[in-house]
């Protein structure tokens, strides 16, 4: 039998959340950070629930600051957050509200079986939210998404709505909570039994590139 070799790669453990609007403009150089160490790294991305229990709410709870962040967000990262998510918050209605996304994403997880198709998932979700102002709360958001993925739509909606999903979701964001996460997004890479920690908040592609090549050299 051929040896998996993939089980003996260090691991980028990419803790963020659906809501973060710094993740969603690092979910960029994270994917590029995929492509380029491929067959050297595996990508993972966990959820961290940022916004849960006695936190979610109405978005007109935290617009107001939310809003002041975007243009901070869009000149550092260079991504775009769309009219759509403005409207959300403008009109003030929508639930702001980790668990439902990142319950996707855990379904996602679970149907797939395969971690580096789920960063690319948590990234369209986060698309739908901030580029085009879907959602989130919604299942039928999600069927549209998973089009592209190729996962079957009615096998989906039966996990998200799991009260099985929901215990996971919970239960990763105690796992992220215990790591030590003060905010997000964190990167993490794990080699064999020992963690490092790559950046805390955002840093863009080529800072990470230089930081993994270094980690990597250093305790390989």
């Amino acid at each position: 039998m051929t040896p998996d070799l993939s089980a003996a790669l260090p691991e980028l453990l990419y803790l963020h959340d659906p809501l973060c609007g710094w993740c969603y403009g690092a979910s960029p150089a994270i994917t590029e950070l995929q492509a380029a160490f491929a067959g050297r790294l595996e990508v993972s991305v966990l959820c961290g629930g940022m916004v849960v229990g006695d936190d979610a709410g109405p978005i007109s709870e935290t617009w107001d600051y939310l809003r002041q962040s975007l243009d901070e967000v869009e000149a550092v990262t260079g991504v775009q957050f769309g009219e759509g998510f403005r409207a959300l918050g403008d009109a003030g209605t929508y639930r702001y509200d980790s668990e439902p996304p990142s319950r996707a994403i855990v379904a996602f997880r679970q149907i797939t079986q395969d971690p580096a198709r789920t960063v690319a998932f948590a990234h369209a979700v986060q698309q739908a939210l901030f580029r085009d102002g879907h959602d989130l709360n919604e299942v039928c958001t999600y069927n549209v998404l998973l089009e592209s993925f190729g996962v079957d739509v009615a096998e989906f909606a039966r996990r998200w709505v799991a009260p099985e999903t929901a215990q996971a979701a919970r239960q990763e964001f105690a796992a992220v909570a215990r790591i030590g996460v003060q905010g997000f997004p964190t990167a993490v890479v794990r080699v064999g039994e020992q963690g490092y920690v790559l950046a805390r908040g955002y840093q863009p592609y080529e800072q990470l590139r230089a930081g993994l090549e270094q980690l990597l050299r250093e305790t390989m």
